[in-house]
């Protein structure tokens, strides 16, 4: 018996001090609902030195895993984000979907720079308080009883690699002009309560892309995909019902003319 032959596919990209992991739950409840009609890939963003980088090894993970007429998106969580957004403004083969969540189209300004140089000093200090501090300011409050997971994440990932994302991120630029020509449909997620990269930031970003649209989502901080999965699938569900997953309209019935 053949295997079923799946009708689109999603790339999810991680965030900084995040792998595949993030990915679990969100992943979970989308195969739950559509099975193997969806072919899910996660990108890896843990050995590249710019985010450019990150945007070409995607596009090459796409080229040799999904088939050229299979219909796809791209779905990335805030240092993901900017990848995805990199490969929004430099397409190698056309995408239906995008969906942001928790990012910024913004260049590094000089403040933001500061604050990544003394994050970088605290990994290198003291991994473990750093990594305890971020977790705690990047939920909500509901949630922090329940972060060891994602403490894990954070230390399987490990000081050096979070430092190379950091570096990555910090000679990120601005995609703003590329962002106004995009024809495809974006939706833009942020946490109601993120303070790492605050919804107003998702609103700007919503507000550069002609066909976005901004969901904010509550009892949620930066960590949208660890703290609300559920939320985000449900999201990508309506996205590739709508986009991807088209049914046919229904042959005209003259039989009563």
């Amino acid at each position: 018996m053949s295997a079923a032959m799946p009708q689109a596919a999603l790339l999810l990209i991680p965030g900084m001090l995040t792998h595949a992991g993030i990915w679990q739950a969100v992943s979970a409840r989308l195969k739950q609902a559509m099975g193997e009609d969806l072919q899910l890939l996660v990108a890896d963003v843990s050995t590249q030195d710019s985010i450019a980088a990150m945007a070409q090894d995607a596009w090459r993970q796409l080229a040799a895993q999904v088939a050229p007429q299979l219909p796809c998106g791209v779905v990335g969580f805030s240092m993901g984000g900017y990848v995805a957004l990199e490969m929004l403004a430099h397409p190698r083969r056309p995408l239906q979907l995008a969906c942001l969540v928790s990012t910024s189209a913004r260049a590094e300004n000089p403040a933001g720079a500061a604050q990544r140089e003394k994050a970088i000093a605290a990994f290198e200090a003291d991994f473990e308080q750093a990594i305890a501090a971020t977790a705690r300011y990047g939920t909500h409050p509901a949630q922090r009883a329940q972060l060891a997971p994602l403490l894990e994440m954070m230390r399987e990932v490990g000081p050096q690699v979070a430092i190379r994302q950091v570096r990555a991120i910090m000679r990120r630029r601005d995609l703003g002009a590329e962002l106004a020509r995009l024809a495809l449909p974006v939706q833009v997620l942020c946490g109601q309560d993120d303070r790492i990269t605050p919804c107003v930031l998702s609103e700007e970003l919503a507000a550069l892309i002609p066909q976005a649209r901004l969901q904010r989502v509550p009892q949620a901080g930066h960590m949208l995909p660890f703290e609300q999965p559920r939320a985000v699938a449900d999201s990508l569900l309506a996205q590739l019902q709508l986009q991807l997953l088209r049914a046919p309209s229904p042959e005209p019935d003259f039989s009563q003319e």
